[in-house]
């Protein structure tokens, strides 16, 4: 059986009961809730009742917050978050958050709280990983948001009222964004010169990164279905970011704007047709050891199973140990693509389509100070219009 009493403006009390005791006097369960009308406070009953009747709910003054972060995850956190970027929130709640929060009572987190959580990860000697030092500014702001994220579900949930939402003063903490590195012109052609000596699959991934742009995920989840050798372009339609029971998870890029179609190079179309060839060639004598299933993808493993994302970083780290090059991250080659691509004066708005950023503004943030540069440039070519020397001897 199950009721509503009404306590104030736009306030409900809901009640369920739920059998009876051991003396038999009839168990109550009851939530206050917040409701736009009589409507929506039905509505909201009857989710209540369903909580109650499967044994989900528990009453927020006895709720503590790592009993509150399990239902987050099955009911929030896993359909609305990316495999990938779940699996990052879950360690950070394990390693950092939980061991904080995890006993307090969910209504009980105040600012003060948060606040005290944010200034103590941001000091010396916080790491977890061994190195000395502090935690970057990005780590620091990447827990506050996966510990935002669970608490604006308990004000979702009702089970914290938004007035007593403890984010609500909560300074956001600053992300100090490192410069990016990227490898010069000279750096690039000895990158190439390098990379004849490679296996055929990592000169062209690496080639395609540079050219490209792609991120690791959507050069590991690219396959030959979506390169139209004939057109010269390439669809981003897919990305593999983790793996789970040895199996690859394949999910669509992050955003629509990440869903692109490319224009590849000439010399690029040319490079691919010998590898597709090469691969073809390979697969006449793997047989029935394939394992590739349904996908053919364009970087893989012998047996067709598609390379960890970690892989190309691995590599790449390895390649340039071997030859003597300077390090800069896998990632980075996304960056060169972009920097090369400036200097030779594109506009900002074909590289932001070309990289997936979701706004030119993304574009103009990240790499605003090579653009900057490049707008120099730009100009000075004035001066080879303009006869401005002449001007001043005729003044």
């Amino acid at each position: 059986m199950a009721s509503i009493e009404k306590r104030g403006k736009n306030s409900y009390r809901l009640i369920v009961e739920a059998g009876y005791d051991a003396s038999g006097k009839r168990i109550k369960k009851t939530k206050t809730v917040k409701a736009e009308g009589i409507r929506e406070a039905r509505k909201l009953l009857a989710e209540f009742q369903t909580e109650v009747e499967v044994g989900e709910y528990i009453s927020p003054e006895k709720m503590k917050f790592e009993d509150f972060v399990e239902e987050w995850r099955k009911k929030h956190g896993s359909k609305t978050i990316s495999p990938r970027t779940l699996d990052i929130y879950l360690r950070f709640l394990k390693n950092r958050i939980l061991p904080v929060f995890g006993h307090m009572r969910l209504d009980q987190i105040t600012t003060y709280h948060i606040e005290n959580f944010l200034h103590d990860i941001s000091e010396e000697g916080r790491r977890h990983d061994g190195k000395e030092g502090r935690l970057s500014s990005g780590t620091v702001y990447y827990l506050y948001r996966v510990l935002k994220n669970v608490i604006s579900y308990a004000v979702k949930m009702k089970l914290i009222s938004k007035k007593d939402n403890p984010f609500n003063d909560v300074t956001k903490p600053k992300v100090k964004h490192k410069e990016i590195e990227v490898y010069e012109t000279e750096e690039i052609n000895t990158l190439f010169q390098a990379l004849e000596n490679e296996p055929i699959h990592w000169r062209i991934m690496i080639t395609l990164a540079i050219t490209t742009g792609l991120r690791r995920g959507e050069l590991v989840g690219l396959e030959w279905k979506h390169i139209n050798l004939d057109k010269g372009t390439l669809k981003v339609e897919q990305t593999i970011s983790m793996f789970k029971n040895g199996e690859p998870i394949i999910t669509e890029p992050k955003t629509e704007k990440s869903k692109r179609t490319l224009s590849l190079s000439d010399s690029m179309v040319e490079e691919l047709k010998e590898y597709k060839k090469h691969i073809h060639d390979q697969l006449d004598k793997i047989g029935d050891a394939w394992k590739g299933g349904n996908h053919f993808f364009v970087f893989c493993n012998p047996d067709g199973k598609p390379f960890y994302p970690e892989t190309p970083y691995l590599h790449f780290r390895s390649f340039l140990k071997k030859h003597g090059l300077r390090y800069i991250r896998f990632h980075d080659l996304r960056h060169t693509a972009a920097t090369l691509l400036i200097s030779q004066g594109v506009h900002a708005k074909i590289i932001s389509e070309r990289l997936g950023h979701a706004s030119i503004t993304t574009t103009m943030n990240v790499y605003g100070h090579a653009l900057q540069s490049a707008d120099k440039e730009a100009a000075n070519k004035y001066d080879n219009i303009i006869p401005f020397k002449n001007r001043k001897a005729n003044a």
